[in-house]
């Protein structure tokens, strides 16, 4: 498999979690073909909380990389003309520029994003109208694919963008490996919208990380409220509530994105019938997988396969 050199651009004032993203996503796996390396412009990087860390590459390994990540960095607004230079650079010679949170006004001041739809991260968002017009902004997504180049909305969201790059260069069997791994979900649904007029849900005792990860083990089974919020020994009304405050989304509609990912997996890297597929996956039946393939993918499970075993 040909490696794919993924370079993380860690600008002043980087935030480290936005930087941790892309970071623990494409490291080396024995099943990707990743080869990641964190750059700076200068041999050492000062972080958002106060300490600093000690870049492995610089400008040679940001020219030669496939995918040159930007995480969101403060204070907004002050990209150096270094990095500037090097997204437009790359931009022109084709390859593919990301950017997480706020990193999304480094690619703006480079012109990347100029008649492009695009995100960042909703505290910021009407500053990034404002300063970049020529930009298509989506107020209320997770992420923006627009093929080479794509961007994140706020900080958890560079979790569902870079799952998002794997689907699309491996597939959805090995990006579900790596989201177990993270026990995050393969696919959210929702925008980040959700978030803004109240903070993020505090974790704490009573997250559902526990509680989806066991619904993923039990996909084939059919499972309900009831016994999800039993799971998660809480009444239903505050389950609900609290799924949503945590995934952006119903249980239902989580349990269906999650089924899904797990009928492209066994599409993708077993011969079972589509019948057992559906079966497997939790959506009972043929007809039942198909018409939530066409509503979500636009295509059938046969077609699916065929696609990706080709």
């Amino acid at each position: 498999m040909t490696v794919h050199r993924v370079a993380v651009l860690a600008l002043d004032g980087v935030l480290p979690l936005d930087l941790a993203i892309p970071a623990q996503v494409f490291h080396a796996r024995p099943q990707t073909h990743y080869e990641m390396s964190l750059c700076a412009l200068g041999p050492t990087v000062a972080t958002s909380a106060g300490f600093e860390l000690a870049a492995e590459g610089g400008i040679e390994e940001l020219r030669a990389a496939d995918t040159l990540i930007v995480p969101g960095y403060d204070p907004i607004g002050e990209t150096p003309e270094a990095a500037v230079e090097l997204l437009a650079e790359a931009r022109d010679r084709g390859r593919r520029v990301v950017s997480i949170c706020t990193g999304a006004f480094a690619l703006a001041a480079a012109g990347v994003l100029d008649g492009l739809h695009a995100t960042t991260h909703w505290e910021y968002i009407d500053e990034f109208e404002r300063e970049y017009p020529s930009v298509q902004v989506d107020r209320d997504v997770l992420y923006v694919d627009e093929g080479d180049v794509l961007t994140s909305a706020g900080v958890c969201c560079g979790i569902d963008l870079c799952l998002h790059i794997v689907r699309r260069d491996l597939g959805a069997a090995v990006a579900n490996r790596i989201a177990r791994g993270l026990v995050a979900a393969p696919h959210r649904e929702g925008g980040q919208a959700q978030y803004v007029p109240a903070p993020l849900a505090d974790a704490g005792d009573a997250s559902l990380s526990a509680t989806r990860e066991w619904a993923l083990q039990r996909l084939d089974e059919s499972l309900s409220i009831r016994l999800l919020a039993r799971h998660a020994e809480m009444s239903q009304r505050t389950f609900l509530r609290r799924f949503a405050e945590e995934t952006g989304t119903t249980p239902l509609q989580w349990l269906l994105n999650a089924r899904l990912g797990k009928a492209r997996e066994l599409l993708e890297t077993t011969d079972y019938s589509v019948d057992r597929v559906a079966r497997d996956c939790g959506l009972g039946t043929p007809a039942n997988l198909r018409l939530h393939f066409r509503r979500t993918l636009g295509t059938t499970p046969t077609a699916y396969r065929r696609a990706f075993t080709s």
